[in-house]
């Protein structure tokens, strides 16, 4: 009975030393990833690279333990960085030059694209086939003056010779999508799923895409201080590498494949919803193919804030993009 015993005890001591040996190696390893926090300016699946690098463990291939902070609007996403509540940023390329033109010694600096393009949609209280600007009348929602939407549709408008549109900007952000329910405006700039919703609910229809009308800018970009950057390259580049893996999978994979990832980030929409929202993205053609921010794009949304009345005066290109560990 011994012989028997004594071999079954040792076994099970060296399966006890091997997990607690494994979880040692697992604590350890978590031990060594860095934190990294990221304040981002609105949830939305237009930016769904960065969950699937977050979802698929990119950041951690990377050695990085990323904390994905929601931080409502642009200019809120530059003070948390500024103030150093956050170490990277997730917003418009615009704040970047707002902070710059302001005087500030250690500014804000871009260094990884997205989203290469506006990211809402035009909808109309009716179908409109064959769509062009031309067809428009009345007025437009287009969300906060101030706003990449609206500042990209006032642009776009007067590209086209229709600055005689109304463009209501009174409306804010968040309220758009009931004040066009309740029947303010003839159009309204939309975010996804708000427009699909729309769509569903029989209050309007989807015309055009507002960032294939606009152009391509540099339109959500991932940004650190100066100081930043200059002391922590190594995450920066380690960064920069995880979302590049995020692009490459969400090119390479179907929109039905990404769904699936993404619901566990947006438990209130439907799977199937989900993956209308990522076709109509990739449709749009909203995502770099990789995180290479160019310089034509960055002067073309220049060129649009300057428009608006925003921008004092223009930065150059090299001063606050930082291109080192990007490829085009």
């Amino acid at each position: 009975m011994k012989k028997i015993i004594i071999p079954i005890i040792c076994i099970c001591l060296l399966a006890v030393i091997f997990f607690l040996e494994l979880a040692a190696k697992k604590e350890t390893s978590n031990q060594k990833l860095e934190k990294v926090k990221v304040a981002e300016v609105t949830h939305s699946i237009f930016y769904t690279p960065l969950y699937v690098a977050d979802a698929l463990g990119y950041f951690e291939e990377e050695g990085l333990d990323v904390e994905i902070i929601l931080t409502s609007g642009a200019n809120n996403v530059a003070a948390a960085v500024m103030s150093k509540d956050v170490q990277i940023g997730f917003c418009g390329s615009e704040q970047t030059l707002y902070i710059y033109n302001e005087g500030a010694k250690d500014y804000l600096i871009n260094f990884a694209g997205m989203t290469k393009r506006d990211g809402s949609f035009l909808v109309s209280r009716e179908p409109m086939e064959n769509f062009d600007l031309s067809k428009l009348t009345g007025v437009v929602l287009g969300g906060r003056q101030g706003g990449m939407p609206s500042m990209t549709l006032n642009y776009t408008l007067h590209e086209q010779g229709l600055d005689q549109l109304e463009v209501d900007t009174s409306v804010d952000f968040a309220a758009l999508s009931g004040a066009f329910i309740g029947g303010q405006g003839d159009y309204v700039t939309l975010f996804e799923p708000n427009a699909l919703n729309i769509e569903k609910e029989g209050y309007g229809y989807v015309i055009a895409s507002i960032g294939e009308l606009g152009g391509e800018v540099p339109y959500t970009t991932f940004n650190a201080l100066k100081s930043y950057i200059e002391e922590h390259p190594d995450v920066i580049e380690k960064f920069t590498r995880a979302i590049q893996k995020g692009l490459d999978y969400t090119f390479e994979h179907s929109s039905s494949d990404l769904s699936k990832i993404l619901v566990d980030y947006f438990p209130d929409t439907s799977l199937n919803d989900i993956e209308k929202v990522v076709e109509r993205h990739r449709k749009s053609d909203s995502w770099y193919k990789t995180t290479y921010i160019t310089e034509e794009g960055f002067n073309h949304m220049q060129e649009i804030v300057e428009y608006n009345g925003f921008l004092t005066k223009k930065v150059d290109y090299t001063t606050v993009v930082d291109n080192t560990y990007n490829h085009e």
